[in-house]
């Protein structure tokens, strides 16, 4: 029995043996797991940084790219709008200098017609040729060409021809016979469907190019078109709805990089944003309009000089058949604007496809005008002129504006918190939490701390070692061996049962320790992440004071902004800067 005891007892130490290293290895490689558990974690934070970056790079080669294609584009354009309307830059090039030339006496009346006879040839078609033809007819006193020479231009643009020759004639200080073509003109105009060179009347009453008689007709004239549209309420809204596009164009970039905690805890920060930047247009609208109405515009001494610039603005407008051409160069303009954004050059160029129309009414004339003078070839003093005339629309704009992002201030802020971790090969899921910043911070504080721990508890009680189902196989292989082992000898069973007893008791120690070392680090982790929700939510709460400050401020602009615009009423009665000197030489003439 005693060899038997010994071979049973050498057999037992194998086995102990072999369990303490069997436990060593398990101690290991739990090690080993969470080493490859945070390097997985680490990985997955890397590759969401890696994607982030590669999404940035993408949207940032795009931009690029439309950027050069938008530049690409813009040249084949423009070698297409020179190659088949260029002919027609000589022209308009020479119109102003024929006239300058009687002015001077420095050209002959033949070398006169002969540029005429020769554009005339060499543009077919176009308006212009004709009416040079006429100009250079009439310095020689030849009558007869001159009046088929009219006959030719006003065939082919009627509207165009009249204005011409009515500054024409102004300019020589042929008032009667400069009247009379205006008047013709005018006559001939139905405000609903204005063209293009209808700018020029605006360009004229700022200048006061055309004198008293003419000032006379003109307000009267176009007193009565403004009251007819008037009356139509869709015209009004169309013009309130393109000064409220101004107003949008105006609003301020996102302010995120100002509330980083707000925007990633706030369910309501879209709206937040929003408003902020809305209300931050207020000053962006007060200096740019400050800024046109304060211009100081300093008139010529000459009135032909006037007058020139005028002709200059008429006979270089854009013709009917260019616009497509126009219009597209505009929006490839603003492809390169707004940086490869597509997008928001899309919704610009819409917001100023009136000015790329053939015709528009008086009322959409004068806000082009205002908006876009650039468009439709107009100066800085008819621009100033033009806003003050929609001081109405623009006021109606400014207050809907103004009262819709007032409007979408949310009423009850909230923060909220879902988020998960994966920690020791499982993932810890904390259910959506919300509060509102209405309550007190403490209180806020106070309910996400406690439903961080209603449901990390559970989760880290998970990782408790399961001291019964692991004990429960020990004590049937103790009961085992007294029960056998015991048939042959009692001494013999007990000490196989202390000896696998205590080895079996130190592998279930080390399992026990390595689960309450596992159970630490995720009560850790945990912990760690509770803390960091909670600083992230004293953060955003100290962040919606500061937009509430931010906003205050930004909308204390408003009245200021409300008062510019009431003020521009009473900045169209003073009268273009010419007027005073153009009645003054007309009295003195007579």
């Amino acid at each position: 029995m005693s060899e038997v005891d010994y071979a049973l007892h050498q057999k037992v130490q194998q086995v102990s043996n072999l369990v303490v290293r069997l436990s060593e290895q398990v101690g290991s490689v739990s090690g080993q797991v969470q080493a490859v558990e945070a390097n997985q974690q680490q990985t997955r934070t890397e590759l969401q940084t890696l994607r982030d970056e590669f999404l940035a790079f993408v949207r940032t080669a795009q931009l690029t790219a439309n950027v050069q294609r938008a530049e690409t584009r813009i040249g084949t354009l423009q070698d297409q709008v020179d190659h088949e309307f260029g002919h027609h830059k000589t022209v308009r090039r020479t119109a102003v200098g024929m006239l300058q030339a009687f002015d001077l006496g420095l050209v002959s009346e033949d070398s006169v017609r002969t540029v005429g006879d020769q554009l005339m040839i060499q543009t077919p078609r176009y308006w212009l040729a004709p009416a040079l033809v006429a100009l250079a007819s009439w310095s020689a006193d030849d009558r007869t060409l001159c009046e088929k020479a009219v006959e030719e231009a006003f065939r082919r643009s009627p509207d165009r021809t009249s204005l011409f020759f009515a500054l024409v004639l102004r300019r020589q200080n042929r008032r009667e016979a400069s009247v009379r073509w205006l008047r013709h003109y005018l006559l001939a105009q139905n405000p609903a469907e204005l063209g293009r060179e209808f700018a020029v009347i605006l360009e004229s009453i700022a200048q006061g190019a055309f004198g008293a008689a003419g000032r006379e007709l003109l307000n009267s004239t176009l007193a009565g078109w403004r009251e007819t549209l008037m009356d139509s309420t869709e015209g009004q809204q169309k013009q309130i709805d393109r000064w409220r596009e101004e107003i949008e164009s105006l609003v301020q970039p996102t302010a995120a990089a100002e509330f980083p905690r707000l925007v990633q805890v706030c369910p309501q920060w879209p709206q937040l944003d929003a408003v902020l930047a809305r209300a931050r247009a207020q000053q962006a609208v007060l200096d740019k309009y400050r800024t046109i109405m304060g211009r100081e515009f300093q008139p010529s001494d000459r009135l032909e000089d006037a007058v020139d610039d005028i002709l200059d603005r008429l006979v270089s407008e854009y013709d009917n058949e260019e616009l497509p051409l126009r219009r597209d160069l505009a929006f490839n303009q603003a492809v390169i604007d707004h940086g490869g954004d597509l997008d928001a050059a899309r919704h610009a160029a819409d917001a100023d496809s009136a000015s790329y129309e053939e015709t528009l009414d008086y009322l959409t004339v004068q806000t082009t005008a205002a908006l876009n003078p650039a468009a439709i070839g107009t100066s800085p003093a008819t621009q100033r002129l033009s806003v003050a005339a929609c001081q109405e629309w623009f006021l109606q704009a400014h207050a809907g504006f103004t009262r819709d992002y007032r409007a979408a201030v949310p009423q009850d802020v909230q923060a909220q918190f879902a988020t998960s971790y994966t920690v020791a090969a499982k993932t810890f899921q904390l259910p959506a939490w919300q509060g509102s910043f209405a309550q007190p911070l403490d209180e806020l504080e106070r309910s996400l701390a406690t439903h961080w721990d209603q449901h990390m508890e559970p989760f880290i009680a998970a990782y408790a070692y399961p001291w019964g189902k692991k004990a429960a196989p020990l004590a049937m292989v103790l009961a085992g061996i007294l029960l056998i082992v015991g048939l042959i000898s009692m001494p013999t069973a007990l000490v196989t049962a202390a000896v696998v007893g205590g080895v079996w008791g130190l592998v279930l120690r080390n399992g026990a320790q390595a689960a309450q070392r596992l159970q630490d680090s995720v009560r850790q982790i945990l912990q760690q992440a509770k803390l960091e929700s909670l600083h992230h939510l004293r953060a955003a709460s100290a962040e919606l004071t500061d937009w509430n400050t931010k906003v205050r401020a930004a909308d204390a602009v408003e009245p200021q902004c409300r008062e510019l615009i009431k003020s521009l009423a009473t900045a169209s009665q003073s009268g273009s800067p010419f007027e005073g000197r153009t009645v003054a030489k007309e009295e003195t003439a007579s």
